[in-house]
């Protein structure tokens, strides 16, 4: 003990640890610390006037959470990377980094509930205009494109109907407007498809889903991939571009277009540090984890969904299955090029409407009532099997209009299929389609 910590009230606070001492451990720690000592006051004023690098306060950075950034930019082939406290806040923060009041994104209509509640309402109201468009119309994409047009922004893989996006053709009308193409990659991940190789400039994803895939932490992360210059047009990303106003001594661009991201660090120093949707060290401790089986889980949901997806289509009472790897799915031919892996396990199939909704809101009732293995939960790319009912929950906030556009009826379910066993998950949903018969 030092000659400092001679009580025991002193003792009980600092006694057996050195800040700065460094453990050789096998696995990335747990460092569940709100703050971090610093070795002098000239470091400190260097790391809040980023000077240099290293760690001040875990609401903006903390080593457990880096490794986790730097590990998924790793997988997604791209430069640098935020991780913050859900997927909902990823997307949110990585469109305001880029929209300001005044300016406008154009979306596809095919994004999850949630997403479409974040464009069309909280951005309303902080005067950033969304238009939608559906996502396989390229000509509505470059029609929709104005003059303050700040991103593109779409699903690689939407949810819950498994719609494929060409990435390649909206990235295209993306770089003739001059800005980035933002791309939610939550359900192809990047073992499925690397949506840089085909002119994504951003990735978003809920880690809580597929990167993460034990259903036990929620987490998000915003991918800089490094192909959009925020330095070609100044005038256009003034938040970037011109001397940032918090630091002294020029641009983001200036600091960190050399070796880092400009547009990561203004998501780290102004949106997570002002709005606060840290990602614990804990999380990202138990992200990681998942991290680090994400191949072989991303190949058995894959051949576990297409297994399930083919026996629904077979089924005589199920109308429609949207799964990209059947033949008879509208996006096959795209999957074949985009998802040359295999297709996620997140998809939606129809039953036979009686046209009465509140009669086939009793029957889907009854359909998931009566499975066993399927669980019904609000969440995707967990090592169980899921079902939900996007008409009355994730997509519930839309109207009947922007319901049919994303293709959901009252009737459609949305599939996540697990690690199980596929033959059990398959005898689970036909058992319960059979209480639909008759």
């Amino acid at each position: 003990m030092s000659e400092v910590a001679r009580s025991f009230a002193t003792a009980q606070v600092q006694a057996g640890y050195v800040p700065a001492q460094a453990e050789n451990t096998a696995v990335p720690p747990i460092h569940q610390s709100n703050a971090f000592e610093f070795a002098s006051l000239s470091e400190a004023r260097d790391l809040f006037a980023l000077r240099r690098e290293g760690n001040i306060y875990s609401r903006a950075a903390n080593p457990t959470v880096l490794v986790f950034e730097q590990r998924v930019a790793a997988l997604e082939d791209g430069i640098a990377a935020a991780a913050v406290a859900s997927g909902q806040a990823a997307v949110a923060l990585a469109l305001l980094a880029l929209a300001r009041q005044g300016e406008h994104i154009v979306a596809a209509r095919q994004l999850y509930g949630g997403t479409v509640d974040l464009l069309q309402d909280t951005f309303a109201d902080w005067g950033i205009e969304v238009d939608f468009v559906d996502q396989d119309d390229i000509a509505a994409w470059s029609a929709a494109v104005r003059p303050t047009t700040r991103a593109l922004f779409a699903e690689s893989i939407t949810n819950p109907n498994a719609q494929v996006l060409d990435v390649r053709a909206v990235a295209a009308i993306a770089r003739d407007a001059g800005v980035p193409l933002v791309i939610d990659h939550t359900v192809a991940t990047p073992y499925l498809q690397r949506a840089k190789d085909f002119g994504a400039d951003i990735v978003v994803h809920s880690a809580t889903k597929y990167l993460g895939g034990h259903g036990t932490s929620l987490g998000g992360v915003i991918v800089d991939l490094g192909t959009f210059d925020f330095g070609a047009d100044p005038e256009r990303w003034p938040q970037l571009a011109l001397p940032y106003r918090r630091v002294a001594g020029g641009s983001l661009v200036e600091r960190f277009g050399g070796t880092g991201s400009p547009f990561i660090a203004l998501v780290k120093t102004k949106y997570v540090h002002d709005l606060g949707p840290s990602l614990s060290a804990f999380n990202a401790f138990q992200l990681l984890q998942g991290l680090e089986t994400l191949d072989l889980r991303m190949q058995r949901h894959s051949a576990s969904g297409l297994a399930v997806a083919a026996f629904l289509a077979e089924h005589p009472a199920v109308t429609r299955v949207s799964h990209p790897g059947l033949a008879s799915s509208p996006w096959h031919e795209r999957a074949k090029e985009y998802l040359p892996r295999g297709a996620a396990s997140v998809f939606s199939f129809d039953v036979a409407s009686s046209g009465d909704p509140l009669a086939d809101f009793d029957r889907i009732e009854r359909l998931i009532a009566a499975l066993r293995v399927v669980r019904l939960v609000a969440n995707i790319g967990d090592a169980r099997s899921l079902i939900a009912h996007p008409a009355s929950m994730t997509h519930s906030h839309l109207t009947a209009e922007q319901l049919a556009e994303a293709g959901i009826s009252p009737t459609t379910l949305r599939l996540s299929i697990g690690l199980e066993d596929p033959a059990d998950v398959i005898a689970d949903l036909g058992a319960a389609l059979a209480t639909l018969e008759g």
